[in-house]
């Protein structure tokens, strides 16, 4: 288990083949929180960056259904993103696990796409929408949109021509 100064790790959440998600609390007010970290003690330059912009993306939106960024802070030889606490589940995990009715389905879907346009009236694509990076608390119905890592910024973007065998995001989506 890792150790991070200001929180105490409460349990493992995910884990992906560049990064690790634990949730822990905060220890000065004992808020829970989501912490995200790359796995690797010695990351390479590249998924460092990625890291650092997938925080950069989200630090100030105000959008109800993307995960909110409360700070990067340094962790070792890297950082640790610090993310809001949301009670729900994967899509992807809702999916394998329960029958969903048409309503919820709908209402979903809508909240998906009102989230989607939000982060598109700030010039963000996401580029890697998929069940995996859709959390959703059933009870709710809210919705949040997780994962920036490849996510761009319209205004940052360049129009160029690239091999299409080099496709970022998840291709079935």
């Amino acid at each position: 288990m890792i150790t991070l100064s200001n929180y105490q790790i409460l349990e493992l959440i995910y884990e992906g083949t560049k990064t690790t998600v634990y949730r822990a609390s905060r220890n000065k007010d004992s808020k829970l929180v989501v912490i995200k970290l790359l796995k690797t003690e010695y990351s390479k330059l590249k998924d460092i960056a990625a890291f650092k912009h997938e925080y950069e993306v989200i630090k100030n939106l105000n959008i109800p259904g993307v995960i909110q960024a409360y700070g990067l802070e340094k962790y070792n030889n890297g950082f640790a993103i610090v993310l809001e606490n949301f009670d729900g589940n994967s899509l992807y995990k809702i999916i394998q696990t329960e029958k969903i009715g048409l309503l919820d389905f709908l209402k979903i879907g809508i909240k998906i796409t009102q989230a989607l346009g939000e982060l598109h009236q700030n010039y963000i694509i996401h580029k890697d929408i998929k069940p995996q990076n859709i959390i959703v608390n059933l009870a709710t119905h809210q919705v949040k949109i997780i994962d920036f890592s490849i996510s761009s910024l319209l205004f940052q973007e360049k129009l160029k021509l690239s091999n299409p065998d080099l496709l970022e995001g998840t291709l079935a989506y």
